[in-house]
């Protein structure tokens, strides 16, 4: 206990790392106090009547969106759109390195090509970030952004519905976006951290004790206790497993270059249980809402007033997160996009052509294609339990929402706790690492 104390005390001792510390909060603090502004010709009282009896947002995407946003979105702020369209707008561009050739080339160029990619990853922001803000004002206008129609101040949340109002919500919704992704990069030169994936576990972690105060409430206090103690073991499995990784050792034979010997050390190449990260759950939420999607805007009754079978069904068993086929679903969903995730990411063959160029080895494996028929292989056996654990943690809101009557922001479960673990995690390296090049001492023991 006093180490961990006496460490924190070194890091508000060192003057450039304080500084950098209170800066990302300033920063944080803005983007909070965003996250609370309601955007132009919102009725703001509508909002929070809404907000009370209603209780969360339409399952599915548009609730993994709100969490994202840090509830912001339910509220219709400047920033409601979050940090969703950037997280999209990256996800696009490393999948169409696939794709497009030129995207490979620049992605191998070193930084100048990255730098390009960046500026493409911006674009697209800016565009996704107009097409949501469209979406969720066309949303709001029909008065199903939380799911119902039947309460009146769900179809009042605006205050003007004429075109030239949508227009300027519009604008600065997309706005919003834009600045919160240069509160992002200016984070990750000036802050501590990446500036995105602080801004993320600031937006997730202030759902949480809303999350365990409707809990408390609704369940009591010994079903709170209960919650908050898997919530611990979970915690503590999921940084377990982060941490957890394959080291594949690699030797380098030695070479002259000059009168200079080179090579000659051992390494390893790492390849984590949990590759994917928390994009096949993305990936999962985001196709499973399709279908609800289109349900939703077929519901016109025929002739006879029936609504069509096919809407029905999928009202009954792919909208409600406590259903077992959805579940089923969702659960074999994420297994596939992280075998499909790795797949993309991580290339074998590139690897391996790699280590040949610069006279590395596996022990016991020959060079070049045995050795990347072997990363392929260890690849895919590590993958198997690595996507069955992010399968088990996405499923822990759906289980919550079926017994202590949670919403799908469960905070112990799914992409909440994979980013908070993750993102806590790098950021305390980073700092220890920044500490130990002043003091030869860090944060972890």
């Amino acid at each position: 206990m006093f180490s961990a104390v006496s460490a924190i005390a070194r890091v508000f001792r060192t003057p450039d790392l304080r500084r950098k510390i209170f800066f990302t909060l300033a920063v944080i603090a803005i983007y909070r106090l965003g996250a609370h502004i309601p955007a132009p010709f919102v009725s703001f009282p509508n909002v929070q009547s809404c907000l009370r009896q209603t209780g969360s947002a339409s399952e599915g995407l548009l609730s993994l969106v709100n969490l994202f946003s840090g509830g912001a979105l339910l509220q219709l702020s400047i920033f409601a759109l979050g940090v969703m369209p950037y997280i999209t707008a990256t996800i696009i561009v490393q999948l169409l390195r696939v794709v497009i050739p030129h995207f490979e080339v620049l992605y191998k160029e070193g930084q100048s090509g990255q730098a390009r990619l960046t500026q493409y990853t911006r674009y697209l922001t800016i565009a996704l970030a107009l097409l949501q803000s469209t979406t969720l004002v066309t949303v709001a206008r029909s008065g199903q952004l939380f799911g119902t129609t039947g309460i009146a101040e769900c179809n009042a949340l605006l205050t003007k519905d004429v075109w030239w109002a949508q227009l300027l919500m519009i604008i600065t919704l997309t706005a919003g976006t834009g600045l919160i992704m240069w509160f992002a990069e200016l984070v990750t030169e000036r802050g501590v951290g990446n500036g995105m994936s602080i801004l993320i576990f600031t937006s997730i972690a202030a759902q949480f004790p809303a999350a365990m105060g409707a809990i408390a409430s609704s369940r009591g206090f010994e079903v709170f206790l209960l919650v908050l103690a898997v919530g611990i073991v979970v915690v503590a499995l999921v940084v377990f497993v982060e941490q957890s990784q394959r080291r594949i050792p690699v030797q380098y034979a030695k070479r002259m270059v000059g009168r200079r010997t080179l090579g000659g050390t051992n390494t390893y190449i790492p390849i984590k249980v949990n590759m994917a990260g928390v994009v096949p759950v993305i990936f999962a939420s985001s196709l499973l809402y399709i279908p609800a999607l289109i349900a939703q805007f077929n519901q016109t009754p025929d002739a006879n007033g029936n609504i069509p079978g096919w809407v029905t069904w999928i009202q009954q068993y792919l909208t409600k997160g406590d259903h077992p086929l959805y579940m089923l679903l969702y659960f074999l969903l994420i297994v596939g996009f992280t075998y499909f995730y790795v797949a993309i990411t991580f290339n074998p063959v590139e690897v391996a052509d790699n280590m040949k160029k610069y006279g590395g080895f596996i022990p016991g494996i020959r060079a070049g294609r045995p050795t990347a028929e072997y990363l392929d292989y260890v690849l895919t056996r590590i993958t198997l339990p690595g996507s069955i654990y992010l399968g088990l943690i996405a499923l822990l809101p759906l289980v919550a929402l079926a017994t202590v009557s949670a919403n799908q922001n469960f905070p112990f479960g799914g992409a909440s706790i994979l980013i908070i673990v993750g993102v806590g995690l790098e950021t305390v390296k980073q700092i220890d690492a920044q500490l130990q090049q002043r003091h030869y001492e860090g944060l972890l023991r």
